[in-house]
């Protein structure tokens, strides 16, 4: 750890001699790379700075230890147990530090869910689980938009999307990928029988316009007629937009925003973060099992979670993390979930390093 360490040192002791150049000063693109570099650097340097401080604390406590006054070695010996749980401390903040970040965590992300097995069951219970999100970003001080979405003829969704937009969202919701599972007695259900629904849900980060470049001639540009519930038409003029990727036969829609040029910029957001999704699956599938420290693959089939209400359960398949809360969990309440999941793969990343 000593060796990363000490190259993370002087790789903050460049930047800081960089920062004073005049040619670099003058260069705006330039000063903001290496500013940004040098905040993510600062925090693990400044506590290894400390560690090392810490370190020759101990070593001169050792030495008063054996001093020949017995009030000189009481008072050393307790100064010492003192640094060395510092020093423990410290240790353990920089082992936080030094596993790799996922680049992804700051970004807002683009939310998709989908009623499946179960027919009507399926679409309410998609419409359960955007209740769920739309409560937990609202906790989280987070905004969240739709721009599409197609109700079940009994409730619910078929499908919906939505934007959540604020502070590291993508670091708490990007756990959320796959399909959900409801045991439940449906209010259709004479015998009182449970039936098994599920719903697909997928995260994805929001791509720059640098991560996914749009070639016009690899669009189709559709309009329509945005439409309400039941079908019912909202708008009297083509504003909701579809735009087809056609060399990867990718579909976006939106249809919520107030004009043809709202909807068609949401579309291209929306369509460039799931290209990336896309390419980066590909990019995943030839690595192989070099992501063994991820939790979960993020597919839309692969069962994550189970919502179980006769026993007021919800239970995390990946960590087998079980918590009695089902109501509080849709009624927002993830964070317990999240932060077993942040644990579990904080776990993972340090064995891997």
């Amino acid at each position: 750890m000593k060796e990363r360490l000490e190259q993370l040192k002087k790789r903050y002791q460049e930047i800081n001699e960089k920062l004073s150049d005049p040619e670099v000063a003058s260069d705006v693109e330039r000063l903001k790379e290496l500013s940004v570099e040098r905040s993510e650097l600062e925090r693990p340097v400044r506590l290894y700075e400390e560690l090392l401080q810490t370190e020759q604390t101990i070593s001169e406590l050792k030495t008063m230890a054996r001093d020949e006054d017995p009030e000189i070695r009481e008072l050393a010996q307790t100064e010492l147990e003192e640094a060395k749980e510092k020093h423990a401390r410290l240790e353990n903040d920089l082992e936080k530090e030094l596993i790799p970040k996922d680049p992804n965590d700051k970004k807002d992300v683009i939310v998709e869910i989908r009623g499946a097995a179960g027919g009507q069951e399926g679409n309410l219970f998609a419409g359960d689980l955007f209740r769920m999100y739309a409560r937990f970003a609202e906790r989280q001080g987070w905004k969240l938009t739709v721009h599409h979405a197609v109700e079940g003829s009994a409730g619910g969704y078929s499908q919906i999307e939505f934007t959540v937009s604020g502070t590291r969202v993508y670091s708490h919701m990007k756990y959320e990928s796959g399909a959900h599972r409801v045991q439940r007695v449906p209010e259709t259900e004479s015998q009182g029988r449970i039936h098994t629904s599920t719903a697909t849900v997928v995260v994805l980060p929001e791509a720059e316009e640098v991560d996914v470049e749009l070639e016009e001639k690899d669009l189709r540009v559709d309009t329509f007629r945005s439409s309400g519930p039941g079908g019912q038409s909202v708008n009297t003029t083509d504003s909701a937009v579809r735009i087809t990727h056609e060399p990867t036969g990718l579909v976006v829609s939106s249809q919520d925003g107030k004009s043809q040029h709202e909807n068609r910029a949401t579309a291209y957001r929306v369509l460039r973060a799931r290209l990336k999704d896309h390419y980066e699956k590909q990019q995943r599938e030839a690595e192989g099992a070099a992501r063994r420290s991820q939790i979960g693959t993020g597919d839309r089939s692969e069962k994550i979670r189970t919502y179980n209400f006769p026993q007021n359960r919800v239970t995390d398949h990946r960590i087998h993390f079980t918590i009695q809360q089902l109501d509080r969990v849709l009624d927002g309440k993830l964070d317990p979930i999240i932060d077993a999941l942040l644990d579990e793969e904080f776990k993972r990343k340090l064995e891997n390093l």
